[in-house]
């Protein structure tokens, strides 16, 4: 158990950066990224012993993080009163280039609908049209086209 919580660990802290940007990308409340965050490792937790590897670990973790945030923007209509959750990681004290770039990103595409903000997100990633299709449930043909859409609603904004 104690090994695999380190392989755990150890997984967060090279995609950190990945899942912080996908729980921004939903919201730019400390709190509620923060939410998100915690929301999204637990999912990770459950589910990482039934990865099957047929994708890249970055994939699934992408495709994890995504569904948790949109799950929970479903869930905000019937929401209760949130309770604040104290910890001690501030993940928006990040002062490395990467993360100052993400967040101006976000401020730039935070017009965009959500679907459209997660496909524009991925593809700045570097991900291929086939590993966003594989995230968004969509062909590679599909991707492409929509991403043409978003540049040129852009352009026009």
């Amino acid at each position: 158990m104690k090994q695999n919580e380190e392989q755990f660990a150890q997984l967060v802290r090279e995609h950190k950066s990945t899942i912080y940007t996908v729980c921004y990308m939903f919201s730019h409340d400390e709190e509620e990224v923060n939410d998100l965050f915690q929301e999204t490792l637990i999912n990770m937790w459950k589910g990482i012993d039934t990865f099957r590897e047929e994708s890249k670990i970055s994939t699934w973790i992408y495709r994890v993080a995504l569904n948790t945030c949109l799950l929970q923007e479903r869930k905000k209509k019937k929401e209760v009163k949130r309770v604040p959750l104290t910890m001690n990681v501030n993940f928006f004290e990040d002062s490395d280039a990467n993360s100052t770039q993400v967040r101006q990103l976000h401020q730039r595409i935070g017009r965009l609908g959500l679907v459209d903000r997660a496909l524009v997100m991925m593809w700045l990633e570097g991900m291929s049209y086939d590993e966003i299709g594989a995230v968004m449930g969509i062909t590679a043909k599909n991707v492409g086209v929509k991403l043409f859409r978003i540049k040129e609603l852009m352009k026009k904004m």
